[in-house]
């Protein structure tokens, strides 16, 4: 039984062919309820989704028209042009945007005035089901459409409503977020091979200890202030670490990171 409706893609790259997946391996729908429009040239992602067993084809109007939820997965500079395509064809139904930098207000300007529309800021551990996103609902969307947004997304990792002024600091903390994790397990590779770890142990070694640490933050429901100083002895080489982190400015190049990210977002928005 098809636990949400028909599902629509405007779009396939990674993040809809992720949450295709996410939403077919948990049961929310079969592979035969999801429809996915993919650009002809893109022939990986065209490829991806056959093999979901997904319904695959290279224009939009057959993706709304057979859709009860339509996802807008484009890239954002394209979004204008899709959805004056399918205007005609949006009334009643259910659009979710994952288009970065696309407000709802041009959402529901350009698409009918009875569509509902949600926003969603998804990041890239979606690939692995172990995602964080968050989604703000648009002047129609429903009760229902929330609870449904929020079933599907959980269905890729995590997710919470939030309100649109938000966006931004979020897309530079859990969206970016990402990227300054990455560069932080290659450093701590850098420096555990530096001191005669080999490369390959030292990146598994690295990835998990971040993973297991996110995981014992969320769990915990502890400080992560308490759970440093559970780990650091008096005297000991986390404190001489520790201390290193806090003369190199850690915390606030970290801090700074998010901030630069929130003011670029505005920027790329209009929103100042």
């Amino acid at each position: 039984m098809n636990a949400v409706g028909k599902i629509g893609f405007l779009g396939g790259g990674k993040i809809a062919q992720a949450m295709a997946k996410g939403f077919i391996a948990s049961g929310l729908t079969k592979a035969d309820s999801v429809i996915a429009s993919v650009h002809p040239a893109d022939q990986m992602s065209l490829q991806s989704f056959k093999k979901l067993g997904v319904e695959t084809i290279t224009n939009n109007d057959p993706v709304v028209e057979k859709s009860d939820i339509v996802f807008i997965s484009v890239k954002p500079q394209v979004v204008p042009s899709v959805l004056n395509e399918i205007k005609t064809k949006s009334a009643e139904k259910l659009f979710i945007s994952v288009a970065m930098g696309i407000s709802l207000k041009t959402l529901e300007q350009n698409l009918s005035s009875s569509s509902r529309v949600i926003r969603v800021m998804p990041n890239t551990p979606a690939l692995v089901q172990c995602g964080c996103s968050v989604f703000v609902r648009g002047k129609n969307a429903t009760d229902s459409d929330a609870v449904v947004t929020q079933k599907l997304l959980e269905s890729i990792g995590t997710c919470e409503e939030v309100t649109e002024n938000l966006l931004d600091p979020v897309t530079a903390l859990s969206g970016s977020g990402p990227a300054y994790v990455f560069v932080m397990i290659e450093a701590l590779a850098d420096g555990a091979v530096r001191m005669g770890i080999p490369r390959d142990l030292a990146y598994r070694l690295a990835a998990q200890t971040v993973m297991g640490s996110g995981m014992l933050v969320r769990e915990s429901k502890e400080h992560p202030g308490v759970l440093k100083d559970n780990v650091t002895s008096p005297a000991g080489s986390t404190a001489a670490a520790l201390k290193h982190l806090e003369e190199s400015g850690f915390r606030a190049a970290v801090a700074g990171a998010v901030e630069a990210a929130t003011l670029r977002c505005r920027d790329t928005s209009g929103q100042q």
